[in-house]
């Protein structure tokens, strides 16, 4: 899909604030509003917009505690990592799941109040599937987190 000056701008601005109105956005990049309207539809169909959501506050919903949790198996096969993923993708609390290149196998973020929490998820994940070696690291402090994503390669 080729997008132009105006397509990078509204997705910049939708990605700040997606609650802007069609009006807001069209005259913030200079075009009437039902272009503007035609340009999201087309990003929303075409795939640059996945979906619009609300971010909430994890402070503010009592998950403060961010755990990153890696994962070894000794297990490669397909039903394997169809029961581990179905298990993992259940737990409200794995906010991101990645299979990864390199030492360890997959990479889970875990937003949880506290570390009782944090300890029900370990052995819901144990009794998931077998793993050869679960290591976690609690985050001590955020220093950038964003949903923000860079429009500089489209």
């Amino acid at each position: 899909m080729g997008m132009d000056t105006k397509d990078k701008q509204l997705l910049k601005l939708l990605q700040q604030d997606a609650t802007l109105s069609v009006n807001d956005l069209a005259d913030r990049i200079s075009l009437s509003a039902t272009p503007t309207w035609k340009r999201i539809q087309r990003l929303a169909r075409e795939g640059p917009i996945k979906k619009q959501v609300c971010l909430l506050d994890r402070k503010a919903l009592n998950v403060n505690i961010t755990v990153f949790v890696a994962i070894k198996t000794n297990q490669h096969d397909p039903k394997w990592l169809e029961k581990f993923a179905t298990n993992v993708c259940d737990l409200p609390e794995v906010v991101e799941f990645y299979r990864m290149s390199g030492k360890i196998d997959y990479l889970l973020k875990i937003v949880v109040p506290d570390i009782e929490g944090y300890d029900k998820i370990y052995k819901k994940l144990i009794n998931a599937a077998a793993l050869y070696d679960v290591s976690s690291s609690f985050a001590m402090e955020e220093i950038k987190h964003t949903t923000v994503l860079p429009l500089d390669y489209c």
